[in-house]
């Protein structure tokens, strides 16, 4: 992967569904190099797909907490991961350094159904408590 590569990767994640020609006009390539570069970067795996992003607030999730998860003992990875995939509301999760076990990014419709999905989590076999911070306003937000 070159610098052109990271450049079509970067008008990408901007937009896309952005012509060839669009992204080739402003990294100075023809639209066609700019397809046989997306097509290897594709087969390579670099490029693992396209997507939309919808506002959450559209799909009224406008209630959003990180939850810091704390087990008993030691939990495997995969443990924690089939357990917070039954959890609709989970977002994101991911197992970290410090004393929580894990941190989970959670979206819900309201501050009840929020309750409902840390219940579902705080009752888990192995989860001995959460902690549990709401977000007020978002700040930055970056793919």
């Amino acid at each position: 992967m070159d610098n052109l590569d990271r450049r079509i990767i970067d008008q990408l994640r901007q937009n896309s569904r952005a012509a060839y020609g669009d992204i080739g006009g402003v990294i100075g390539l023809s639209a066609s190099a700019v397809k046989r570069r997306v097509d290897r970067l594709m087969a390579d795996g670099v490029i693992r797909g396209f997507t939309i992003h919808v506002d959450p607030s559209v799909e009224g999730l406008e209630t959003e907490a990180y939850v810091e998860l704390f087990c008993r003992g030691t939990v495997a990875p995969d443990e924690l991961r089939r357990l917070l995939e039954g959890v609709p509301d989970v977002v994101d999760a991911g197992t970290v350094s410090g004393s929580a076990d894990a941190i989970v990014h959670m979206r819900s419709h309201n501050i009840a159904s929020l309750e409902d999905a840390l219940e579902a989590v705080r009752n888990a076999p192995n989860v001995d408590h959460t902690r549990t911070s709401i977000v007020m306003s978002r700040l930055i937000y970056r793919q």
